[in-house]
C-alpha cells in the first residue's frame, strides 16, 4: 500500500510537467515498461513452477494482447486500490528479501544459494538491469549450470531486438559452452545461429558453430545424435547441388562413430542416398557397431543409476583410460564433471591427465580455471593451477592475480594457507636469477616472504587461532634461500633466531636443522655456538644433541673446547635426570594416593557387604527360632521344603514345588505370614522367575545369528517382543534372551535366523528404538577366535563435508535441526548423539552433500541461538583416542618380571591403574631378599580394623 501511495503521489506531481523534458521522461518510462513486460512474459513459466496453479488461475482469461491494459491497471493506484493490495504486499516482501540477499552477498560473495535466490526474485520483479548484473557477478565467481545458462539465454533471446543484441547473445553462448559440456546448450546455439543466416557471414557462422559442437559433444553416445541430425537438416535445407556432398560427408562421419540408434541412421542414409553406400562406409559402420557393444554396459549402468553416479563414471573413466583415445577420455571426464562438479578428486584426476598427456595450453588452463571455480575451498586445485600457469608461460601479472583470488577463496584449514603460500613462493623463487647480486625479482621474493609471515600471523591466526605453520616451514625455506643462493648467512641467522623464539627451541630436530645449515654455509664458530644453545634448551632428546656436540669437538675442537663441551653436556644431562626423577616421584605419589583411595573404597564396600550379611543372618536365625517355638507347642504340620537359590536358567528338582506354582499355592503348607518379607515377595512375584533350561551357545551358527544388546531391563517378555521385529528380516528360528541367576532379564539376547541373508539384513535394525531405548544389533562373533574383528564405529577422521554441532537443547528433534540446516545446503544425514538409554546429549552430526555447503553452514550457524541455547558448529574432526597399553609393555627392559597382582572376582577396577613408573617399581615385601643371603620372611602389616571389628572383639569377651 505504501508503494501504491508513493506511485500515486509521483503521478500527481508529474501531471503539471509539460514540454520536451516531460515527453522525454514519458518515452523513457514507456520503454522501461515495455522491457519489464517482455521480461515478465519470459519469466511466466518460472513463476508458474514457483507459485503453482493458483497463479495460473489468477492470470486465466488475460490474453497477450491485453498486456498493455493490464500493466496500466497495475501501475495506477487510483483505479482499484484494494484489488491489487496483495500484489503490492508481495512486491514489498520481494524487495525486502532482495535487499537482504544483496547485503548477505556483500558479506560473503561465495554464497551460491544467495546468488540463485537473488536472480530468481529479480526475474519475478522484472528488473532487467539488476538481473543482468546479478547473473554477471555470479558467472564471474561460479560456473553456471546448464539450467541457469539456458534460463539466461532464453531471457536475452526474447529481448534481442537488433544486430548488437544478437552479438551479445553470441557472447553469452560462447561463455556458456566453456563452463560445462552441455549438448542442449550447443543445440540451442546452433539453432539460434541459423536465425542469423541472413546477416553477413551468417552461413559460415552456422557451420562453425555446428562443427565446434560436433568436436565437443559429437562423441556423446546418448546425446550426440541430436547435434548430428540438426546439422544434417540444416545442410539439407540449403538447395544447392554442391551441398549434397556435404550431407554425404556428415552421414559418413556419423556412421563411423559409436552412437545409440546407429541402425536408424544407417537406414536413413540408405533411403536418402540415390547411389549405393560405399564399402568403406559399411566397414566403418560395422566397426562402430562393435565398439558400441563394448561401451553399452557402461552407458546402461549410467542410465540405470541415480545422479551423481560417481562410481559408474569412475569405472567408465578407467575403461577409457585403458583404451587411450584422448578425445573420448576428455569427453567422459567432462560428462562426469557435469554431475560431480563439486568433487575435488575428480578435478585433480582430470587436470593431472591434461597436464601429463595432452599438454594443450587452452584445454589445460580452461580445466584448471573451472576446477577452482567449482571447488574454491580445495587448496590442491589452486596449487596445481599456479603450476600450470607457470608451465605454459603465462604472464606474471596473471599468476599474481590468480594467487590473490586463492587467498580470498576461504579455505577451511590454516595449513591450506601455508600450502598456497609455499606454492606461490616457489614460483617467485624460480623467477629469480641468483647470479646477480640484486634484482627486481629477488626483492619481490623477499617482500613476498615477509608478507606471507605477516598474513599468517594476522589473518590466519585471527580466524583459526593458529598460524598453521608451527614448525615455521616458510621461514626455514627463506633461511635456506638466503644462505645457499644469496650467500647471506647473517639474514639466515636472524631468521633462525626468530624461529627459535616461536616455541621451537625445545625441539632437537630444529637445532640440528640449523646446525646443518651452519655446517654447510657458515663457519665452525657459529656451529659450536648453535650446539651449545641446543644443549641448554632442548628438552625432548637432549642426549642426541649432546652426542652431536661431542662428535664435532672430537673431530675439530681443541682440548679446551672438548673440556667445555664435556662439562656442559654432563651438567645438562645431570639436570635432565634430576627432573625426570622428580617427575617420576610425583607420578608415584599420585599413583600411591590413587591406590589408597581405591583401598579405602574397597574396605568401605567390604564393611557394607559384611553388615548386610550379618543382618540377613540374624533374620534367618530369628525365623528358625520362631519355627522351633511353633513345633514345641505341638504343631504337627509337615516342615515346608527349604527354599533354594535359583541358578540361571535352571530347573527345580523333581517333586519339589516351585515357588509361585499351583502346588505351592494350593497345598497345605506353612502360612505365608511365617516367611520373611523378601521370600514372600518372591512367592507372589513368581511370574518373574524364569524356568528356562540352559542352552549352550553353538558357535557354528554364528553366521545366522545376531547379538542384540542395550535392551530395556524391564522388558516383560523379550522373546515375544523382539520376534515380530526381526521376522521382518526373515524366518526366525529362535530368540534366546539371557537371564541372571535371579531370573531377571540382563538386557541382551541372541536371535537365530534360518538363512544368513536374513541375519545380514537384521544388522540394519541397529539403533532402532525399543521402548524408548536404542537397540544395538551386531554380528555374533567369538572374539577369542577372531581377535581382529571390528564392530562398526563412526569415523574419527577429519570429514570436511560433515559438521559437529554442540550445545543443542535436549528437546531439539532431528526434523527441527534438519529444517535449520537445509537452508545452507543439501543435507544428506543428521545423527543426534544419545547415551545408552536413548537420552539426547545435546550433540549432533550433520552431513552435507559437499565441503562447500558445510563450510558455508559453519560460517552461518556457529553461534546461532536455538531455544535460548547458543550452539557451536565446527567441521567434524574428533580427537584421537588414546590407545591402551599392551600387556607386553608392562615389563621394563632389563628388569625382572613383576609379580602378578591378585584382583577380585570382577578383575581390576577402572581406577586401579598403576601410575608408578616402571623404573621405580620394586618387588613386594613378601619376595624381598637379603643382599647377600636367602629370602627372609617379611613382616606383614596388620590390617586396619573397623568399628564393627572392635565391636565383635568386645562381644567375644
Amino acid at each position: 500500500m505504501a508503494t501504491a501511495a508513493a506511485a500515486s503521489a509521483s503521478e500527481a506531481e508529474a501531471e503539471p510537467k509539460a514540454g520536451p523534458e516531460a515527453e522525454g521522461e514519458q518515452d523513457e518510462a514507456k520503454a522501461a515498461r515495455a522491457r519489464r513486460k517482455v521480461l515478465s512474459r519470459a519469466v511466466a513459466p518460472a513463476t508458474y513452477k514457483t507459485m503453482g496453479p493458483e497463479w495460473d488461475q489468477q492470470e486465466e482469461g488475460v490474453s497477450e494482447s491485453d498486456g498493455d491494459e493490464e500493466y496500466a491497471m497495475a501501475s495506477s493506484a487510483e483505479s482499484s486500490p484494494g484489488e491489487y493490495e496483495w500484489g503490492y504486499d508481495e512486491e514489498e516482501k520481494n524487495q525486502l528479501e532482495i535487499e537482504r540477499l544483496e547485503e548477505q552477498l556483500s558479506i560473503n560473495v561465495y554464497d551460491y544459494n544467495c546468488h540463485v535466490d537473488l536472480i530468481r526474485l529479480l526475474r519475478l520483479e522484472g528488473e532487467l538491469t539488476k538481473v543482468r548484473m546479478a547473473r554477471q557477478k555470479m558467472s564471474e565467481i561460479f560456473p553456471l549450470t546448464e539450467e541457469l545458462w539456458l534460463e539466461w539465454l532464453h531471457d536475452e533471446i526474447s529481448m534481442a531486438m537488433d544486430g548488437l543484441d544478437r552479438e551479445h547473445v553470441y557472447d553469452l553462448f560462447e561463455r556458456a559452452v566453456k563452463d560445462y559440456i552441455c549438448p542442449n546448450i550447443w543445440l540451442e546455439y546452433g539453432q539460434y545461429s541459423v536465425g542469423g543466416i541472413g546477416q553477413k557471414g551468417g552461413l559460415e557462422k552456422v557451420r562453425s558453430v555446428f562443427e565446434r559442437a560436433l568436436s565437443s559433444v559429437g562423441l556423446h553416445m546418448t546425446k550426440g545424435l541430436a547435434i548430428w541430425e540438426a546439422y544434417r537438416e540444416f545442410e539439407s535445407a540449403i538447395v544447392e547441388a554442391a551441398r549434397l556432398e556435404k550431407v554425404h560427408s556428415l552421414f559418413r562421419r556419423q556412421l563411423a562413430i559409436p552412437l545409440y540408434d546407429m541402425e536408424a541412421t544407417f537406414a536413413e542414409y540408405e533411403e536418402w542416398s540415390e547411389d549405393p553406400i560405399p564399402e568403406s562406409v559399411i566397414q566403418s559402420y560395422n566397426k562402430a557397431l562393435q565398439q558400441l557393444e563394448k561401451y553399452k554396459p557402461y552407458e546402461e549402468a549410467l542410465l540405470q543409476a541415480e545422479a551423481p553416479r560417481l562410481a559408474e563414471y569412475q569405472a567408465y573413466i578407467d575403461f577409457e583410460m585403458k583404451i587411450g583415445d584422448p578425445a573420448r577420455i576428455q569427453l567422459i571426464f567432462e560428462r562426469a564433471l557435469v554431475e560431480n562438479c563439486l568433487v575435488p578428486d575428480l578435478w585433480i584426476r582430470y587436470s593431472q591427465y591434461l597436464d601429463r598427456q595432452l599438454k594443450v595450453k587452452d584445454l589445460v588452463l580452461s580445466a584448471h580455471s573451472r576446477a577452482v571455480r567449482n571447488c574454491p575451498w580445495t587448496v590442491a586445485l589452486w596449487s596445481r593451477y599456479l603450476l600450470a600457469l607457470e608451465r605454459h608461460g603465462v604472464e606474471h601479472r596473471v599468476i599474481s592475480v590468480t594467487f590473490e583470488k586463492a587467498l580470498s577463496a576461504g579455505f577451511i584449514q590454516a595449513t591450506d594457507y601455508v600450502e598456497i603460500w609455499q606454492a606461490y613462493l616457489d614460483y617467485l623463487r624460480r623467477r629469480v636469477d641468483f647470479k646477480q647480486d640484486s634484482s627486481k625479482e629477488l626483492e619481490e621474493l623477499r617482500s613476498a616472504f615477509a608478507r606471507a609471515l605477516e598474513y599468517l600471523k594476522q589473518e590466519v591466526e585471527e580466524r583459526f587461532s593458529e598460524s598453521g605453520d608451527p614448525s615455521c616451514l616458510i621461514m626455514q625455506n627463506w633461511a635456506r634461500i638466503e644462505a645457499r643462493l644469496c650467500n647471506n648467512m647473517q639474514k639466515a641467522r636472524e631468521l633462525w633466531d626468530s624461529i627459535m623464539t616461536r616455541g621451537n627451541a625445545k625441539f632437537a630436530n630444529m637445532w640440528l636443522e640449523y646446525y646443518n645449515l651452519e655446517r654447510a654455509h657458515g663457519d665452525t664458530q657459529h656451529c659450536r655456538k648453535a650446539l651449545h644453545r641446543a644443549v641448554q634448551c632442548t628438552s625432548d632428546y637432549p642426549e642426541h644433541v649432546c652426542e652431536v656436540l661431542l662428535t664435532m669437538e672430537r673431530t675439530e675442537g681443541t682440548l679446551e673446547d672438548w673440556d667445555i663441551a664435556v662439562q656442559k653436556t654432563e651438567t645438562r644431562l645431570a639436570r635432565v635426570n634430576e627432573q625426570r626423577i622428580k617427575a617420576a616421584e610425583k607420578e608415584a605419589a599420585l599413583a600411591q594416593q590413587e591406590e589408597e583411595k581405591v583401598e579405602q573404597r574397597k574396605r568401605a564396600r567390604a564393611e557394607k557387604k559384611a553388615l548386610k550379611k550379618k543382618q540377613k543372618t540374624r533374620g534367618a536365625d530369628k525365623h528358625r527360632a520362631d519355627e522351633d517355638d511353633e513345633k514345641e507347642w505341638g504343631d504337627d504340620e509337615e516342615e515346608q521344603p527349604s527354599k533354594r537359590r535359583r541358578v540361571e536358567n535352571s530347573v527345580p528338582p523333581a517333586g519339589e514345588a516351585e515357588p509361585g506354582s499351583e502346588a505351592d499355592l494350593s497345598g497345605s503348607s506353612a502360612p505365608a505370614a511365617t516367611e520373611p518379607p523378601s521370600e514372600l515377595k518372591e512367592v507372589r512375584g513368581g511370574a518373574r522367575r524364569r524356568d528356562v533350561p540352559k542352552v549352550p551357545h553353538d558357535s557354528s551358527k554364528d553366521g545366522v545369528t545376531v547379538f542384540v544388546s542395550n535392551l530395556p531391563y524391564g522388558l516383560g517378555e523379550p522373546a515375544a517382543t523382539l520376534r515380530p521385529l526381526f521376522e521382518a528380516c526373515g524366518d526366525v528360528v529362535e530368540v534366546r534372551p539371557i537371564f541372571s541367576n535371579r531370573g531377571d532379564f540382563r538386557g541382551y539376547c541372541y536371535v537365530e535366523f534360518r538363512e544368513e541373508a536374513a541375519a545380514l539384513q537384521a544388522l540394519q535394525l541397529d539403533r532402532q528404538s525399543v521402548e524408548g531405548r536404542p537397540m544395538f544389533v551386531s554380528p555374533c562373533v567369538d572374539k577369542s577366535k577372531n581377535p581382529d574383528f571390528k564392530v562398526f564405529r563412526y569415523s574419527t577422521a577429519l570429514e570436511k563435508h560433515k559438521l559437529f554441532v554442540s550445545g543443542l537443547p535436549f528437546s531439539c528433534t532431528k526434523e527441527e535441526l534438519e529444517e535449520i540446516c537445509k537452508a545452507h545446503g543439501t543435507v544428506k544425514d543428521i545423527r543426534l548423539v544419545t547415551n545408552r538409554a536413548g537420552k539426547p546429549k545435546g550433540l549432533a552430526y550433520v552431513e552435507y552433500e559437499n565441503e562447500l555447503q558445510a563450510s558455508q553452514a559453519v560460517l552461518k550457524m556457529d553461534g546461532m541461538t536455538i531455544r535460548e541455547n547458543v550452539i557451536k558448529v565446527a567441521i567434524s574432526n574428533p580427537p584421537q583416542r588414546k590407545v591402551p597399553e599392551k600387556p607386553e609393555a608392562r615389563k621394563a627392559p632389563g628388569s625382572a618380571l613383576l609379580p602378578r597382582q591378585v584382583y577380585g572376582a570382577r578383575g581390576k577396577g577402572r581406577t586401579q591403574l598403576s601410575l608408578l613408573p616402571r623404573a621405580l617399581q620394586r618387588p613386594s615385601a613378601a619376595t624381598a631378599q637379603a643382599e647377600n643371603g636367602p629370602a627372609t620372611p617379611a613382616t606383614t602389616e596388620a590390617p586396619k580394623m573397623s568399628n564393627a571389628d572392635f565391636a565383635k572383639l568386645l562381644l567375644r569377651k
